[in-house]
């Protein structure tokens, strides 16, 4: 009898482990990526230094009222990325190479809406089919110096637009205007992800909450054409038309209050040249712009807090039953808590003789983890902005052309994290005054994004 209740056992507590035992299916969907661990090869090239990686991007359009025609549209991005890590590799501290490329396909949904190319709905129309993206080297100090990544040294076939106003915030929307272009593409500055050029930068750390960076880069007439493929590499025929492209910015990185809530503040300039006409015929040898960002997290969610150290989860029993029961356990606090409430905004100026839009702003707020359970997913709300040139005005004017005075759009975004690698983003933009001429109505455009980590 004793026999059959220890089998007895011994079968409920096998039972039980399978029913805690983690499947395959699950341990896939808890993973980090799509494709999974390749049977135990990614980590191991990992270790060596060999990190691969790769993502798909879709949006879904439906215009629903208003711009030119109401329809729908669908576009995509597949982006395959490689870092080679050379301390690892070669025993070489703090340099890395790295590379990446893309394929974007699909309708452009601003046929339908109207807007200018800096408010395009979707800010995957730049740069369709195949393009071979920033290959470059970076070396950085890490702990070599006083402050870590004191010095951050770059240069190769690279961009600019990956180095500076990084605003993570605003990456979670889908108008090109909000994600990247800030604006600037309307002054004929190529500020987009498709931009490659030869150059580099510098970026310096004279303490842990600030910074100073500058880049030197070829600039090239015409890069963003999908033609070229990213493989300008003499730049542009004939070569005079060639010229220098700078870009510099300078911040503060405050954590500020007890909450120690992280924030950004910086100031740049970007002076792009390449010969161009103003709208009353003057020849200059290059555009410059001016641009102001403010960045913070203005509330953040309390920390959960750990049990006392050495325990696991909880097993039923008080905290304090290995220890006295006069002696308090004091709970440990994990690192600080990512949810809670952004804010970011963005500002540039550019002279209103040969830039069309001198002027514009955007803001919005981000909300990780609003609603209980739900802590990775996200929601926002911006407003984009941009006041077109008086001189651009009176030349249309005096043309005959239509008129522009000011385009504008409001987002609302939730992205629902599905898991670690997979997310769907229901989204809706309300298009202001598209291309700014008032010769197309205010658009509403519903969609949703999805995007894989692979």
């Amino acid at each position: 009898m004793k026999t059959y209740h220890a089998l007895a056992l011994a079968a409920a507590l096998a039972a039980g482990a399978s029913l805690h035992a983690e499947s395959p299916v699950t341990k896939w969907w808890e993973g980090k990526y799509a494709t999974g661990n390749w049977f135990g090869a990614r980590t191991s090239l990992e270790d060596k230094g060999i990190i691969l990686g790769g993502s798909w991007k879709a949006n879904y359009f439906g215009v629903v009222d208003g711009g030119n025609r109401q329809a729908g549209a669908f576009d995509e991005q597949i982006l395959f990325s490689a870092k080679l890590d050379m301390e690892k590799l070669l025993g070489i501290p703090g340099l890395s190479l790295n590379g990446s490329a893309w394929w974007r396909d699909g309708r452009n949904v601003n046929t339908l809406v109207g807007a200018s190319p800096a408010f395009n709905p979707s800010a995957l129309q730049v740069a369709q089919g195949w393009r071979l993206l920033p290959v470059y080297a970076q070396w950085e100090s890490r702990d070599l110096l006083p402050v870590k990544d004191m010095i951050t040294l770059a240069g190769g076939w690279t961009n600019p637009y990956y180095f500076f106003i990084q605003q993570p915030a605003s990456q979670l929307f889908v108008n090109n205007a909000l994600f990247q272009t800030k604006g600037l593409v309307n002054s004929g500055i190529p500020w987009s992800g498709a931009n490659d050029t030869w150059g580099g930068h510098l970026k310096v750390k004279p303490t842990e909450w600030s910074y100073a960076q500058a880049g030197l880069y070829m600039a090239i007439p015409g890069s963003l054409d999908k033609n070229n493929h990213g493989l300008y590499f003499e730049g542009a025929y004939p070569q005079s038309s060639n010229g220098l492209y700078f870009v510099g910015e300078t911040g503060i990185t405050p954590k500020l209050g007890s909450a120690k809530l992280p924030g950004k503040y910086a100031f740049g300039g970007i002076y792009y040249g390449v010969e161009n006409k103003s709208f009353n015929g003057q020849t200059y040898d290059g555009r410059y712009a001016l641009y102001w960002q403010a960045d913070q997290m203005i509330f953040r969610e309390p920390s959960p807090e750990k049990g006392p150290a050495g325990k696991g989860p909880s097993d039923g029993k008080s905290a304090a039953s290995a220890k006295s029961f006069k002696e308090p356990v004091a709970p440990q606090c994990n690192k600080p808590s990512e949810q809670g409430l952004y804010a970011f905004s963005f500002l540039s100026y550019a002279p209103k003789y040969n830039n069309a839009m001198p002027f514009y702003f955007h803001t919005g707020l981000v909300y990780k983890g609003l609603i209980p359970t739900r802590d990775q997913d996200q929601l926002g709300l911006a407003f984009a902005y941009g006041n077109y040139s008086y001189d651009k005005v009176q030349a249309s004017e005096r043309t005959g052309k239509p008129v522009q005075s000011f385009e504008g759009v409001l987002e609302l975004d939730y992205r629902a994290q599905l898991s670690k690698f997979a997310y769907v983003q229901p989204f809706l933009q309300y298009s202001i005054r598209p291309n700014g001429t008032g010769l197309v109505e205010n658009a509403t455009t519903l969609g949703a994004q999805m995007g894989v980590t692979f």
